[in-house]
């Protein structure tokens, strides 16, 4: 309940406020849970460590920062959702770069579909509005929120720019017939919640990843196009479409999928890389995984 008062008074101050003055408190909320949340913070900053490597800032008070600007960024990102039936074609023009868009248009004229391939960074959320906006048909799998009346709210915002949400568990025929199409569907990347993945190589140490795109990819001869929609220092944001990623030939589709995972498991490692600050995981990513979790399975 008290979510759902959240959610609420989230979303009515962030459509009657000035944009900057609602960034300004969104801010000031986080750095409040920030400094009350000891365990998600300290897990943002092994993160960090993890990602940045011998780049890593020796201060602690360096960590810090980038750590706090995760939540700062993240609570940001939860305003631009609540301010989805303000963002219409004229702020898209002024606030939002796209780069590559070729590259999306050059794979859809296979006729086999285009995965979008992104991660919990940036605003993934805002990525599949603009397409949307733009006139693309686009689909997305999406985790179903505990709370039934946050979740209908969730995907009523994804409807207001024809952005379709398929819920994560028995969404196979739905994705096929997405791709079928030959429209978008956009996948997350960067972490498995399906209960079952792949143990992959990931900033140097293994995780369980999920492969959800990289079989799809390998099934259905869809491309996948990589994009990060990045926010800018002044709020802006830019995102870049990358070279599709094919499927290649291989001795057997586990060695193809391998393969394809490879490719944008590399994709997002740069861009996480690049905005540590701008990636929204608030646990230690790679510690002890679920016992159940199945890692032999392909969705």
């Amino acid at each position: 309940m008290i979510f759902q008062l959240l959610y609420r008074m989230g979303h009515y101050f962030s459509l009657k406020l000035p944009l900057k003055i609602t960034y300004r408190i969104a801010a000031f909320l986080a750095d409040i849970h920030y400094s009350l949340y000891t365990k998600e913070r300290r897990a943002v900053i092994e993160n960090i460590k993890i990602i940045l490597g011998p780049s890593a800032p020796r201060e602690s008070r360096e960590l810090k920062i980038i750590a706090k600007d995760v939540f700062r960024n993240f609570a940001k990102y939860l305003v631009d959702f609540f301010r989805f039936s303000k963002i219409d074609s004229e702020y898209i023009k002024k606030f939002v770069k796209l780069e590559g868009l070729s590259n999306i248009d050059e794979a859809l004229k296979r006729g086999k579909g285009v995965i979008i391939l992104s991660a919990h960074m940036g605003n993934w959320e805002l990525g599949g509005h603009v397409f949307g906006k733009l006139g693309y048909p686009i689909s997305a799998v999406v985790l179903t929120h505990q709370d039934e009346k946050i979740n209908e709210f969730f995907i009523n915002q994804r409807a207001l720019s024809n952005f379709r949400s398929i819920e994560i568990g028995p969404s196979l025929r739905s994705c096929y017939n997405v791709l079928k199409n030959n429209e978008l569907l956009a996948l997350l990347g960067d972490r498995n919640f399906s209960g079952k993945g792949v143990s992959m190589d990931f900033f140097g140490r293994r995780a369980i990843m999920p492969k959800g795109p990289a079989v799809l990819c390998v099934r259905t001869g869809a491309a996948i196009v990589c994009g990060f929609m990045i926010r800018q220092n002044d709020d802006t944001f830019k995102i870049v479409f990358e070279r599709p990623i094919y499927p290649e030939a291989a001795a057997n589709e586990e060695e193809s999928v391998g393969k394809v995972m490879r490719q944008y498991l590399s994709s997002v490692e740069r861009s996480v890389r690049q905005y540590p600050d701008q990636w929204y995981v608030f646990k230690y990513f790679w510690g002890n995984n679920d016992k159940n979790l199945r890692t032999d399975t392909i969705i």
